[in-house]
């Protein structure tokens, strides 16, 4: 007889998160952060504080497009609730008729199956090798 893991599978919980982006569903998107999280923009330098602040990001970021749908290309967990995550975006800004695909990765720490900080790079490489170094750290 098998006994089911307690611990949450964070790369399917990654996806579910992006699920419910692409459903507009911003209080879904909300229950999957801690009450502080904290979520970085690597090349912007935007920091935000909070689930409300994290959820104002959130509603901009889709408000900003006409349409726009997320794909979790790539998910690995590096253990101590550690992800790396590679994202698709693919949108279209408001008043264009033209879309845009864009990738980027997200490096997360996960607490008690809550996200407590994410990092948002622009630069896949730089996220891995920074997922990689925080992975050794926490080892």
């Amino acid at each position: 007889m098998s006994e089911e893991s307690a611990t949450p599978d964070l790369v399917e919980l990654s996806r579910r998160l992006v699920e419910a982006g692409n459903r507009h569903d911003f209080d879904a998107v909300m229950s999957f952060y801690a009450p502080d999280a904290v979520w970085e923009g690597r090349a912007s330098g935007m920091t935000f504080e909070g689930r409300t602040a994290i959820r104002g990001f959130w509603e901009d970021w889709f408000a900003s497009y006409e349409e726009l749908r997320l794909e979790q290309e790539e998910g690995l967990a590096l253990g101590n609730g550690l992800v790396f995550a590679v994202i698709m975006q693919m949108a279209r800004l408001v008043g264009s008729t033209g879309y845009v695909r864009y990738r980027h990765a997200l490096v997360a720490i996960w607490v008690e199956g809550l996200i407590e900080l994410v990092t948002f790079y622009t630069d896949i490489d730089e996220a891995r090798a920074a997922a990689e170094r925080l992975a050794e750290e926490r080892g």
